[in-house]
């Protein structure tokens, strides 16, 4: 699996509850906060439901 760092750089607050989750569960909790995770397709999914919020760049 490849490697991907994420980076949050839209603050969470005023968005559905959903997302705040999802974004916990990435484990970024604050403003641009970042954190480098395995490309699993369950680790897309929650990127692609919050990609509006993070950056995201791949990591050779």
């Amino acid at each position: 699996m490849k490697k991907i760092k994420i980076t949050l750089v839209k603050s969470p607050i005023d968005r559905p509850e959903r997302q705040k989750q999802t974004l916990k569960a990435l484990g970024l909790n604050k403003t641009n906060s970042s954190k480098e995770v395995e490309g699993t397709p369950q680790v897309l999914g929650m990127i692609h439901k919050v990609s509006h919020l993070l950056k995201v760049e791949e990591v050779a």
